[in-house]
């Protein structure tokens, strides 16, 4: 090789890592209409920074993270405006920063930007960010979220943690949202960091995921997925799961992850095995299932291996993920009374479905034109008082809640993996199981609420310690767009005094409102 070539090699291979460094934590965020052909078909999508799934952003535990999201967007079928969630972040203090467009801010407006500005306080772990506007992140706003903790508990556990150990998983359409049918029938493709196959696209490029034998590897594993949750596996290899929605996790060895929409795990996987190409597996719940042509998959490659697609078979799975067996690493005690009901506020979502939309006890979710945090700093503080009627909870501050979410046939398109903004909550009773745990049981800020074939009453406690709005809704993208959510507003009459606003927060509705629907 001549050295023009070799460095011709090193500046391509430059600027193809480029695409997976990380940013932050201060960083700018450009959201674009770009086309895009991750699994061999072309089509237009929403892109950050140029590409989908975003770039990973990251920072330190204890960071400032300002986060300037620059909105350029075009295309009107896949909105112009957006909005932008930083999935799993507290927000303790910076309500108006958590994202969710006409519950926390008005979306921001095509031609501007908005500074996301909050601190990962006591937060360290992998976490993701998406857009929080109608179904926009399915069609590609979305990316992953890592911070890092120096005195990370578990570092003994694991040699390697950094940019190339972040593992993305997301469904794929070849339709746009809003063309495609309301609830999707299964995604064309699954995207393991952000490239894979459809079954009419068997030769499109696969990830591939390096290690060097002997050496162990922090993998975080992000759902970015908007439907289907996956099966996770690596052929031949187990895996160590170390943390679960940002909660360190007593380790815990498994050969099978089933991970719902948002949901992340951090797992050690050791590099104990004969130098080869491993198939990585992530079979989606529904749609094109399986591994024919090399669907679902990426490549686990041992430095030395050939660059070649693996042979290796996947075997049964003898120690899945059950979620009953995570537990902290460190002892988080269970808000309430260690009985049924034992809290301050009890709460009972019972779910429902039209045909067309979804609802809870009753109520089906419509965006007021009002972001409800806006109407709480106007003066609204009682859930009479907030809009949309019906589908907002007023919390009592320094209170436990527990809410419980019995799996019904009357709500199609279970397991319905459900996510509490704000917080994380202990699961006292998971999908699978008739157990209550008051002792000892996982947290985490998604959970499956199970099946009604399991006859699932899937149970959580959190203490209302973040005065502010709160979305709790279902995490399949296309059922929170048919009215899956409820606000939980917590501790409202303290809400404007621990949350002050920025201006360009206040400028944000006047800008949104003026505009004509074609160009929100």
């Amino acid at each position: 090789m001549s050295r023009f070539q070799s460095l011709l090699a090193f500046v391509l291979t430059s600027l193809t890592a480029a695409v997976y460094a990380g940013i932050g934590p201060v960083a700018d965020l450009t959201i674009t209409n770009a086309e895009v052909s991750p699994d061999g078909f072309a089509r237009q999508a929403v892109v950050v920074n140029g590409g989908t799934p975003g770039p990973l952003v990251t920072g330190n535990m204890g960071d400032r993270f300002q986060l300037n999201v620059i909105d350029n967007l075009t295309n009107h079928t896949m909105l112009k405006s957006t909005s932008i969630h930083w999935h799993g972040f507290f927000q303790h203090g910076t309500n108006w920063a958590d994202g969710p467009a006409f519950i926390n801010q008005c979306p921001i407006s095509s031609g501007h930007s908005f500074l996301y500005d909050f601190q990962a306080v006591d937060q360290a772990g992998t976490f993701w960010y998406h857009s929080h506007l109608s179904t926009q992140y399915c069609d590609g706003l979305r990316g992953p979220f890592v911070v890092y903790d120096p005195n990370d508990p578990n570092l003994s556990l694991y040699d390697v943690d950094n940019d190339d150990t972040v593992i993305t998983l997301a469904d794929w359409y070849h339709v746009a949202a809003k063309l495609g049918p309301r609830f999707p029938l299964g995604a064309d493709a699954t995207l393991i960091n952000g490239l894979g196959r459809s079954p009419s696209t068997t030769t499109s490029d696969l990830a591939v995921i390096s290690v060097t034998q002997g050496k162990r590897y922090r993998f975080r594993l992000v759902s970015l997925s908007c439907d289907p949750n996956h099966t996770f596996s690596i052929d031949g290899h187990e895996m160590t799961i170390i943390e679960t929605d940002s909660v360190n996790t007593q380790p815990l060895v498994v050969d099978s992850i089933q991970i719902f929409a948002a949901q992340r795990y951090s797992f050690v996987l050791n590099a104990n095995q004969a130098v080869d190409n491993y198939w990585i597996r992530a079979n989606p719940s529904f749609g094109n299932v399986g591994f024919a042509g090399g669907i679902n998959s990426a490549i686990l490659r041992y430095d030395g291996a050939e660059a070649v697609e693996p042979t290796t078979t996947q075997t049964t799975s003898t120690a899945p993920l059950n979620e009953v067996d995570l537990h902290p690493l460190t002892p988080m005690p269970v808000p309430g009374e260690p009985v049924a009901g034992g809290v301050d506020k009890p709460l009972n979502m019972a779910f429902n479905f039209n045909g067309t939309n979804f609802f809870i006890n009753g109520e089906s979710f419509v965006p007021p034109t009002v972001p409800v945090l806006l109407q709480i700093l106007s003066g609204a503080q009682t859930a009479q008082d907030l809009l949309p009627s019906g589908s907002v909870y007023v919390l009592p501050s320094n209170a436990s809640i527990e809410i419980t979410f019995p799996a019904t046939a009357a709500a199609p398109g279970a397991p319905h993996p459900f996510h509490l903004h704000g917080h994380t909550f202990a699961v006292v009773r998971s999908a699978g199981s008739t157990v209550y745990n008051y002792d000892n049981p996982i947290f985490r800020d998604v959970v499956s609420t199970g099946t009604p074939a399991a006859g699932d009453n899937v149970t959580i406690r959190f203490q209302t310690n973040n005065p502010g709005p709160w979305f709790l809704h279902c995490h399949i993208d296309f059922h929170l767009d048919a009215g899956f959510a409820v606000v939980m507003a917590e501790d409202t009459p303290d809400v404007a005094a621990v949350n002050p606003v920025p201006q360009a927060w206040s400028d944000l509705c006047p800008t949104y409102d003026a505009l004509d629907p074609s160009d929100q």
